[in-house]
């Protein structure tokens, strides 16, 4: 007799691993006999086309692939083509065969027609080579050196682009030497998200390409690198691809100088949404960059109360303890049980980063500053006043709103806390600063590491 056992289950997390996973082993740049067969955009134009009698009809202006698609790998639907004087579009079902230097027709036949772009479709050399995309892969933004494409599911496709200062030098070289590619370091397509209306030049329906898990899945200090490195257009088009609370996220880990320059140049309604889901304290230095006439236009688009909030924040000295403080506060009371409180502060999760304790109150008078660990070393039906007199809590720690920041920064220190309250004139508390506050207050040109931006 043998033991069996019930299949194993996994969570939608691990199968969303897996099979982003298998899609990478997939992808068509790893099968060796693509790479071999791959042929360079840059070395096609100019390249000659022939028809099936081996007469050539014309030079190769631009390559059409549909990019934004549902295609993994976008397919070519033509060639433009120039014939005399003529500028004309090739269906990409008239071409029989494309290597490193020409274009073979499958007919001597041609039926040539004046270009049309349609939904979806973009010129490679004209509007892919030398922009700007997203590796969400590397989580980086790239210039394509090179495009290449490649026959796959009987079609010939964009595979993959380039982006070596190899073939960036090869296309400056030699009309001999740029139809040979040298894929030095190339990205798969699959992994790659063209950005911005900097790059179509065609009608109102070209769009993104659907689908961008893989950027909502970035650190936010990987997409703010991004935001930074991407062009306006780009950059607003990025922007409207992603939810609130994830850009917002990302906002707060810009140089300021960059978010600056994201608030201005997007639409007020949109920046104002931006503002309202970042978290106050960094809402607010958002906010002081920009003129008086721009604060207010973005504080009259968010809902009264947050903008009530803010406005009350901006009263405070930049360089003072109400100045970078936030107002996200959790607050309880000594006839709260443990597991009630506990169940406050899963109210809060969008706010994780800025709660690490709870405010006890008695009657709107702060009693204690309670840390989220005692809470856990406590069963959940016992009192909050009875755990303040078990651990003996001391009294909070506190600050007045004009505190200078070196001040807060000694507070904490010597009082080996991680962060403290601000509180007015009669003790009522107005906000928290948290120890990862304090260095944002005295690095504010700090900046951060920077992934490579290759070919800028």
């Amino acid at each position: 007799m043998t033991d069996s056992f019930p299949p194993k289950r996994h969570s939608p997390a691990v199968d969303a691993l897996r099979r982003r996973s298998a899609a990478r082993a997939g992808r068509l740049t790893t099968n060796r006999a693509v790479r071999q067969a791959i042929v360079s955009v840059a070395g096609l134009v100019g390249a000659p086309v022939l028809n099936q009698a081996e007469q050539q009809v014309g030079k190769v202006i631009d390559v059409v692939a549909r990019i934004h698609g549902d295609d993994r790998y976008p397919p070519v639907t033509g060639i433009l083509v120039r014939v005399g004087r003529r500028s004309s579009f090739l269906d990409a079902d008239k071409i029989g065969h494309v290597d490193h230097r020409l274009v073979h027709l499958k007919t001597a036949q041609m039926d040539l027609r004046d270009f049309t772009r349609r939904p979806g479709e973009v010129l490679l050399a004209k509007d892919v080579l030398d922009h700007q995309l997203v590796d969400v892969d590397g989580r980086q933004v790239i210039r394509a050196a090179d495009l290449y494409l490649a026959p796959a599911d009987g079609r010939i496709r964009l595979v993959g682009l380039d982006v070596s200062m190899a073939s960036l030098v090869r296309r400056l070289g030699p009309r001999a030497l740029r139809g040979r590619p040298t894929p030095e370091r190339v990205i798969d397509w699959d992994a790659v998200a063209p950005f911005g209306e900097e790059l179509i030049t065609g009608p109102a329906t070209v769009q993104l390409r659907a689908g961008h898990e893989d950027l909502q899945r970035l650190r936010p200090g990987e997409l703010a690198d991004l935001l930074e490195d991407l062009g306006r257009p780009a950059r607003q088009e990025l922007l409207a691809t992603l939810d609130p609370a994830t850009v917002a996220d990302a906002l707060e880990e810009m140089d300021p100088d960059e978010l600056e320059a994201l608030l201005r140049e997007a639409d007020p309604a949109r920046a104002a949404v931006l503002v309202a889901a970042m978290e106050p304290d960094e809402a607010v230095d958002a906010l002081r960059d920009l003129s008086e006439a721009e604060r207010a236009d973005i504080l009259s688009r968010i809902p009264p109360e947050q903008a009530q909030a803010l406005a009350r924040l901006l009263t405070y000295r930049e360089n003072t303890a109400g100045g970078f403080m936030t107002t996200v506060l959790v607050t309880a009371s000594l006839t709260h049980t443990v597991g009630e409180v506990e169940r406050i502060v899963a109210g809060f999760r969008e706010h994780r980063d800025e709660v690490d304790a709870v405010l006890i109150l008695d009657e709107g008078r702060l009693l204690a500053d309670l840390p989220l660990f005692d809470l856990v070393a406590h069963p959940d039906d016992q009192l909050i006043g009875d755990v303040l007199i078990e651990e003996g809590h001391p009294e909070p720690l506190t600050v007045a709103p004009d505190a200078s920041v070196a001040d807060v920064a000694e507070r904490l220190v010597e009082n080996r806390r991680s962060s403290l309250l601000v509180v007015d004139e009669t003790g009522a508390p107005l906000g928290r600063i948290l120890a990862d506050d304090v260095v944002d207050a005295l690095l504010p040109e700090r900046g951060r590491l920077h992934f490579p931006r290759l070919l800028q």
